[in-house]
């Protein structure tokens, strides 16, 4: 009972938000290596591996599989604790006690989720949709993290509001960006279940050889779209802002957006390799992370508070008692 009523420092319950957001980062790792091994349907049933069984067969996709399964109670455990850390930490913060409660249900969701993708044999809708739950979730992740970083008061209100819309801006271009992905892996060779020999329906919108290249085609334009806008907003930023931190969050987005064009030209010449095809969507998750520290780092804008009433000169009060 001593235990449960423990009570955690600001600091301490840094360390479990911090990390939450890497579990569900690396999580997304997993399931990514699950799709370009071939390894999706290793476990064809669930919540059981194969039938009656609840463990894997001696077998590598089988263990691939089985594994990103148990990477969802490895995720479990710093979500949950989060919650509790937050309850019970001091002093008392509403607003983080609230986002870690979004964290374990969004594991559940995942789990869930990730259930239906195996039992409709990984059909192209619900690995997209699984992959999105994870930017969703990564969302309460990085601002858990960012909330507990800093105590309310510590950063100074946005200085322009510019800078602030305009990364924030970023925000619907990054999941765009993504959603695109997610269609280009829907079309291309990594099914998911190369590995164990299945067929895997594929999105085949404009034909089964037209489509990869149409949809690469938007994703690349979309990417392009990405990063020109966050160039943009570097300089916005350098010139009106000048927020170090922010700065600096700006220059890492920019940073990663471009190691993410140099991979997905590279993995499109050598005709998507899946070790590459891996990097590239570890490099996206991270991307995607970046931004969304950006947006947090670009903070809120003040809400101009309301003048006070003006008191009546007594010049008027005399002229409202005066009778007539």
């Amino acid at each position: 009972m001593q235990v449960l009523r423990r009570t955690f420092t600001p600091r301490e319950f840094r360390y479990v938000a911090y990390t939450a957001l890497a579990v569900c980062a690396i999580i997304v790792f997993s399931g990514a290596a699950v799709r370009v091994t071939g390894s999706g349907l290793g476990c064809p049933d669930w919540p059981r591996c194969d039938g009656a069984s609840l463990t894997p067969e001696l077998s590598t996709h089988s263990m691939i599989e089985f594994g990103n399964r148990l990477m969802t109670s490895v995720v479990a455990l710093p979500c949950l604790l989060a919650v509790w850390m937050a309850w019970r930490r001091r002093p008392f913060r509403r607003d983080l006690l609230l986002i870690a409660l979004t964290l374990p249900l969004g594991v559940a969701a995942q789990a869930v989720w990730g259930g239906f993708t195996v039992i409709f044999d990984l059909a192209p809708g619900w690995v997209i949709m699984h992959f999105l739950l994870s930017m969703l979730l990564l969302v309460a992740n990085v601002a858990l993290a960012w909330r507990a970083t800093f105590e309310p008061g510590a950063r100074p209100p946005a200085r322009d509001r510019l800078s602030v819309w305009s990364v924030r801006a970023l925000l619907p271009l990054g999941f765009a960006s993504l959603t695109g992905g997610t269609i280009v892996t829907a079309s291309g060779p990594h099914a998911g279940g190369a590995g164990t020999g299945d067929v895997v329906e594929r999105i085949t919108w404009h034909g089964p050889g037209e489509t990869l290249s149409w949809a690469i085609e938007r994703h690349s334009t979309t990417g392009t779209v990405l990063g020109l806008a966050a160039v943009a907003v570097w300089f916005i930023v350098r010139r009106r802002d000048k927020d170090p931190l922010l700065m600096r969050a700006m220059t890492v987005v920019c940073l990663l957006i471009a190691c993410q064009g140099a991979v997905g030209i590279v993995q499109w010449q050598l005709h998507l390799p899946a070790g590459i095809v891996w990097v590239h969507v570890v490099l996206a998750t991270v991307t995607w992370i970046a931004i969304l520290v950006a947006a947090s780092a670009a903070g809120r804008i003040r809400v101009p508070a309301h003048a006070p009433a003006r008191e009546p000169a007594p010049a008027e009060l005399a002229a409202v008692s005066t009778p007539r």
